[in-house]
């Protein structure tokens, strides 16, 4: 029998989550934890699932991620992005409510990087006239 799964990769900051969706009862595993587990703060928990709630299949979909990189929020950003993805991999008419609710658009905010002189990206040492 064929295993039938949506899978997709999502990506934020330094975080990259490689999901995949399958028939289900909405149990959301990440790296072998469940949802819960994982994301320890109720808000991540919530945002992961957003996808799911807002196309009305919370409870119909199971969810496995595999997520490195990055912190928390971060990964919590990009397994959002995998389930999207992977909901509009399944069924192209769901791309436009994830598109307008904007949870198809990878963040593109990074990290700034050190500049030479300075102590941190932007913070400068305390200055001295003498």
């Amino acid at each position: 029998m064929e295993q039938v799964y949506f899978e997709a990769t999502g990506r934020r900051k330094e975080a990259v989550a490689r999901v995949r969706l399958r028939p289900g009862k909405g149990e959301i595993m990440v790296n072998n934890r469940p949802l819960r587990d994982y994301f320890c703060r109720d808000t991540l928990a919530v945002m992961v699932r957003q996808p799911l709630e807002l196309v009305g299949m919370g409870d119909k979909y199971d969810g496995v991620a595999r997520t490195r990189g990055g912190g928390l929020s971060g990964q919590a950003g990009a397994v959002q992005l995998g389930i999207a993805r992977a909901l509009v991999k399944m069924d192209e008419s769901l791309r436009k409510p994830l598109r307008e609710a904007g949870l198809l658009t990878r963040d593109p905010r990074m990290k700034e990087r050190k500049k030479y002189g300075l102590a941190k990206r932007r913070k400068a040492f305390q200055y001295s006239k003498r």
